[in-house]
């Protein structure tokens, strides 16, 4: 499995939306217009704010992502999460690495070693098809199963964080680890 290399991480960094994604213990299987927004802190690790809607409240997760090995130009990243977000004391460490992304930091796909993990996102909440083909035969090309790959819902105006409620008690986080 080959990493993009030479990866503009300032480029990189601002909002992604989910669209699609292998279905995760970690993500609530209901949730909708679910994305992520970087943001690069002055030690050039970056800020990572997963968020994903359900039943109407936002659910999210704050975590941290760092280069695996900082000697490479590779894009293979570490995540960190505490978890459960309610109650953030657990570390939780993932790969994240950019196996394609675009000329133009539009669309990306995301996935990791074990091939358990695969993200399709793009700057805006919806892709042309023939995009998103392109996309998920870029994922076969690496060696992924895309039967598993599912499409996330997006809103034709996605929410922004203030206009719902949180999820304070991390109801669907929960859910999520019992695979609901």
């Amino acid at each position: 499995m080959k990493a993009v290399k030479g990866l503009d991480l300032e480029r990189y960094m601002g909002r992604w939306y989910e669209i699609a994604s292998f279905p995760s213990r970690f993500q609530p299987k209901d949730g909708v217009d679910t994305r992520a927004t970087y943001t690069l802190n002055p030690d050039g690790t970056v800020h990572v704010l997963n968020e994903t809607w359900n039943g109407g409240k936002r659910g999210f997760i704050q975590g941290s992502a760092y280069k695996a090995d900082p000697k490479s130009d590779e894009a293979k990243l570490k995540v960190k999460f505490f978890v459960p977000p309610f109650l953030p004391v657990i570390p939780v460490t993932g790969d994240y690495w950019v196996l394609y992304i675009d000329p133009e930091y539009q669309h990306a796909v995301i996935g990791q070693p074990s091939r358990s993990y695969l993200w399709i996102l793009s700057r805006t909440a919806h892709m042309e098809e023939e995009t998103y083909k392109q996309l998920v035969e870029k994922a076969v090309e690496e060696g992924y199963d895309v039967s598993k790959l599912h499409k996330t819902p997006q809103s034709d105006t996605p929410p922004e964080s203030n206009t719902a409620p949180d999820d304070t008690k991390g109801v669907w986080w929960l859910k999520s680890i019992f695979g609901k």
